[in-house]
């Protein structure tokens, strides 16, 4: 079995126009969503075998702030440049590519990317992830290279705003 935890990075902020979409920092509701989520997927996920995150600024300190609260090394963080603006096809590639020492792997980055990385490996009752949305999804596979679309199987979903209520 595997399993694959996707994680839209958290609120990000606008406010410094002079700043480029890749350098575009974690809002007040972002730093706040962050920790909380984290504290939920630690308890209804278990924490990873391995971080998986796009560069950006945003989706970087949203798996920072995921790896604090899960008891994992910030060092530790496998940051993946082809996460950042990412296709489908690309991100599938990569999921096919993920070292198969690791078991289960959480994944930070960006929609459309991830919201589509997810509807193409399990049925998902939404159509975008929000921010910081957490997806989890298992695989009845022994290596990732055999990740097949629509293969995995919905396991949780879970987003701030569902916390808050």
């Amino acid at each position: 079995m595997r399993q694959l935890t996707v994680v839209r990075h958290a609120k990000s902020s606008w406010d410094d126009p002079g700043l480029s979409d890749f350098e575009r920092p974690l809002n007040d509701r972002g730093q706040r969503d962050a920790p909380r989520m984290a504290v939920w997927t630690r308890q209804a996920v278990g924490v990873p075998d391995a971080i998986v995150s796009s560069p950006a600024l945003r989706a970087l300190t949203t798996a920072r702030l995921f790896a604090v609260t899960l008891g994992i090394d910030v060092d530790h963080l496998l940051i993946q440049n082809r996460v950042y603006e990412a296709s489908l096809p690309t991100l599938l590639r990569m999921v096919r590519g993920f070292d198969d020492r690791y078991r289960h792997i959480m994944l930070f980055g960006h929609n459309p990317g991830l919201s589509e990385l997810v509807h193409a490996l399990a049925r998902c009752p939404f159509d975008q992830l929000p921010t910081c949305a957490v997806v989890q999804i298992e695989f009845g596979i022994k290596q990732w290279s055999e990740a097949a679309e629509h293969d995995g199987h919905l396991l949780r979903y879970q987003f701030p705003k569902q916390l808050r209520d």
